[in-house]
């Protein structure tokens, strides 16, 4: 078997890199461009790609081909139609980065909360040593305990989220964004009111047609001033303009992104110029990326080419 991963680089140094060499002659491509893809997939029996999209074209071209792995959970860089006319099965890689992902949430609402990098440079900067009392209350900050915490998304990200929420004794709140989701241990809402109520809201959402653009100005206005909005869930599912502006406005406390519409993040988003930076805080799409996580993902990809060789 002739194996391909396309960019292998989204996976990082990882303890069990070489967990396919056993498998097939494997090709491993530290990125791979648009006008690059159809020539390394050319010859290829699997294929591997997390970020890399594989069109209508592409899969059409590719005469050898008879899987694609894809080495995340999301599915939406390969057109999955073309794939099922030319009998080639899409496998995907799930749950393998929900402590992960709920771990880093938790760490982005902290720093919201928190703010700890100003603490650490007022000790190191020697101001403390000069204070006249023990401590600092020059900002304030707030429990967990006792707030509202709304989840959007409560799937197996959501629901560990959720679960972390409980133990720091917050009342958890979910809204579906499929309407369908409704056999929860937590307070199901309608939209409205999930916004108007809501303390922390943590998005862990697909993007569908159902979430694409949910969170907008308007929405955004439905809000508590003081309340804090955390997307770990896909880009487009908050409207990043209305973001920067609500921001800017005092509409909401603050706001952390970990993904974005367009990745890497353009150097003209409006994120990128909000005026009130102590409220925002941007990450390069790494929650999920725990070294555990990345392991177990290239696990579940070896696990996916094992049962597909065993079934052909």
């Amino acid at each position: 078997m002739n194996i391909v991963f396309l960019d292998f680089k989204t996976i990082g140094k990882v303890p069990n890199e070489n967990i396919l060499d056993s498998l097939g002659d494997v090709t491993m491509y530290q990125t791979t461009g648009p006008d690059q893809t159809a020539e390394r997939i050319k010859g290829a029996d699997i294929v591997i790609t997390n970020k890399v999209v594989l069109d209508k074209d592409l899969i059409r071209q590719a005469e050898q081909l008879k899987l694609i792995c894809v080495a995340a959970t999301g599915m939406n860089n390969i057109d999955l139609s073309a794939a099922e006319e030319k009998g080639i099965p899409v496998k995907n890689v799930e749950d393998y980065a929900s402590k992960s992902v709920a771990q880093g949430t938790f760490a982005l609402i902290l720093h919201l909360l928190y703010n700890i990098p100003f603490y650490d440079e007022y000790v190191k900067s020697g101001e403390y040593s000069g204070s006249d009392i023990f401590t600092n209350v020059d900002r304030q900050y707030r429990e967990i305990s006792g707030k509202r915490f709304g989840i959007i998304g409560l799937g197996n990200i959501g629901s560990q989220v959720a679960r972390i929420a409980d133990a720091f004794g917050a009342e958890v709140v979910y809204y579906s964004t499929s309407g369908r989701n409704t056999d929860q241990p937590w307070q199901r809402l309608e939209l409205e009111e999930f916004l108007q109520t809501s303390d922390i809201i943590s998005i862990h959402a697909p993007l569908n047609e159902n979430t694409a653009n949910l969170i907008d100005y308007k929405r955004l206005k439905l809000m508590k001033p003081s309340a804090l909005l955390i997307n770990t869930g896909r880009g487009g599912i908050v409207n990043e303009t209305d973001l920067a502006r609500a921001l800017d406005e005092d509409v909401i406390a603050g706001a952390a992104v970990d993904v974005f519409e367009q990745e890497p993040i353009d150097r003209q988003n409006p994120l990128m110029e909000v005026k009130k930076k102590e409220k925002l805080i941007l990450t390069p799409h790494m929650t999920w990326a725990s070294i555990e996580a990345r392991t177990s993902l290239m696990e579940g990809v070896r696990q996916n080419i094992e049962q597909f060789l065993r079934d052909d």
